[in-house]
């Protein structure tokens, strides 16, 4: 596995009225609902590691913690890091921090991905 501890990337989003609460069922107001960061965070971890995979391999998702600090209304752009931060064996690691513009922090938390054969993943399912 070519991953390394310290990759990253980073992705810009702007929330538009799909990615509210209100829209993704998560609440009831028009503000980033927690759901879409998190997707969006999720995406990011992807775009870290996904250029150091051997081929017929791909991330899944084992552990989430992440901590929503502050409402971003329709309009607002919104910045996605994700960092890896440990590597145990399978198991990657990554600290993921969403901001505005001006810097504030919305979201941070962890983010556990596990590096999957994908056929062998696939023919557990069925």
């Amino acid at each position: 596995m070519g991953i390394a501890s310290g990759q990253r990337a980073q992705q810009d989003f702007t929330v538009a009225e799909g990615d509210t609460a209100l829209a993704v069922g998560s609440g009831s107001l028009p503000v980033l609902g927690t759901p879409r960061l998190l997707a969006w965070c999720e995406a990011v971890t992807c775009a870290a590691v996904e250029a150091s995979l051997e081929p017929g391999r791909t991330t899944v998702g084992v552990r989430v913690s992440l901590e929503h600090r502050a409402a971003s209304p329709v309009g607002a752009d919104v910045h996605v890091d994700a960092t890896v931060s440990e590597l145990d064996g399978r198991r990657v690691v990554f600290a993921v921090r969403a901001t505005h513009g001006d810097g504030s922090v919305i979201g941070a938390g962890e983010i556990v991905r596990a590096v999957v054969d994908i056929e062998r993943f696939l023919a557990r399912l069925g």
